[in-house]
C-alpha cells in the first residue's frame, strides 16, 4: 500500500551556500574551537550593514591584514575579495560587530596608498581589550599605549603590520537574551527609596501607570513602566530618594576614582548579576557601581 502523500514529495536537491553566510559560519566555528577563540553563549553576532560612514583601508598586504583583523578583532568575512589581474586584492569587505570595513591593496597609480604614519585612528570595540591587544602585538603590531582605565572605559592603542592606527576600545557587554547592556558610565538599575511603599505604589501607580511586583527583599517591589530597569524600596530609616547604579568596565579601578575624589566606596561584592560597590560621592548622594 502506498502513502498518498508521495506524489507531493520532491527529491532534496543540493544548493550552493549564500557566500557570506559560509563565511561567517567559518570564522564564528574558528573562533569556537580553536584556543584564544571562544565564544560564549551570551555572543550574539550583530547584522553588519553599510552605515553612514564607512572605513575604507590601503594595506601593504591585504591577504594577511584579512587574517589578521579575523584574528585580532573578530571580524567576519563578507564573501570572496575582489583580485586584479597583477594577483593585487582591488577589494575586500570584513563585518566587525554591525559595521562593515573595506579594504585594498596600495594602488599608487590611482592615490590609494596608506599614509607614512598611519593616517587617522579607527576605533573599534571587541569584546576584551587585553587579549585583542596581545593577539595584535604577537602577530606584529607595535603597542602605542598599553591598555588601561582611565574612567571612560578600558582602551589601547596599537598600529598594525600595515600602517593603520587603532584605538581599541571594550565592547558593552550582552544580556543572556543577547541584548546590550549598560555601557561605561550609563546608568542600569534603579532603586526609588521612599519611607512608605504602599503609599508610593498608590501614587506612581495612578499618576504614571507604573506596575509592580513583589521584590526580593522586605519592602521592595520591582518597577515596570519607567523605562529603566529599577525597583522601589519602602522603609523607615533609608535615604529617601533615587539611588541609581551605574555600570563600569572594571570594577576595582572604578572605586578607586571614588576613594581619590572624596567618595567613599566599600568592597566589591559578587551578586547574582555581577560584581557591584555600594558608594557615596563627595555630597553624601549614595550610588552603586556595577561590573557585568
Amino acid at each position: 500500500m502506498t502513502d498518498p502523500f508521495d506524489a507531493l514529495r520532491e527529491p532534496v536537491r543540493a544548493v550552493a551556500p549564500d557566500p557570506d553566510f559560509a563565511a561567517t559560519l567559518r570564522d564564528e566555528l574558528r573562533r569556537a574551537i580553536l584556543p584564544g577563540g571562544e565564544m560564549t553563549t551570551t555572543e550574539s553576532p550583530a547584522r553588519a550593514e553599510l552605515r553612514s560612514l564607512t572605513p575604507y583601508l590601503a594595506v601593504s598586504d591585504a591577504r594577511r591584514a584579512l587574517d589578521f583583523y579575523v584574528e585580532v578583532f573578530g571580524a567576519r568575512r563578507r564573501a570572496d575579495p575582489i583580485v586584479m589581474d597583477d594577483g593585487r586584492i582591488g577589494h575586500a569587505e570584513l563585518a566587525i560587530g554591525d559595521s562593515v570595513l573595506m579594504l585594498a591593496e596600495e594602488f599608487p597609480e590611482i592615490g590609494h596608498v596608506a599614509a607614512p604614519s598611519g593616517g587617522a585612528s579607527l576605533r573599534v570595540e571587541v569584546s576584551d581589550v587585553d587579549a585583542a591587544v596581545s593577539a595584535a602585538v604577537s602577530l606584529g603590531a607595535e603597542l602605542v599605549e598599553p591598555a588601561r582605565d582611565e574612567g571612560h572605559g578600558r582602551n589601547a592603542s596599537i598600529r598594525d603590520p600595515f600602517g593603520q592606527r587603532w584605538l581599541v576600545a571594550q565592547a558593552p557587554a550582552r544580556t543572556a537574551t543577547g541584548e546590550t547592556a549598560p555601557r561605561h558610565g550609563e546608568a542600569g538599575y534603579f532603586t526609588f527609596q521612599v519611607p512608605d511603599a504602599e503609599a508610593a505604589k498608590a501614587f506612581y501607580g495612578a499618576v504614571l501607570g507604573w506596575q509592580f511586583s513583589p521584590g526580593r527583599v522586605e519592602g521592595g517591589w520591582g518597577v515596570e513602566g519607567s523605562g529603566l530597569p529599577g525597583g522601589l524600596w519602602g522603609g523607615p530609616g533609608r535615604q529617601v530618594g533615587w539611588k541609581l547604579m551605574y555600570a563600569v568596565d572594571d570594577l576595582d579601578a572604578a572605586v578607586a576614582r571614588v576613594r581619590a575624589a572624596g567618595g567613599q566606596a566599600a568592597e566589591p561584592t559578587r551578586e547574582s548579576y555581577g560584581l557591584s560597590a555600594e558608594c557615596v560621592d563627595n555630597q553624601g548622594i549614595e550610588f552603586w557601581l556595577w561590573q557585568a
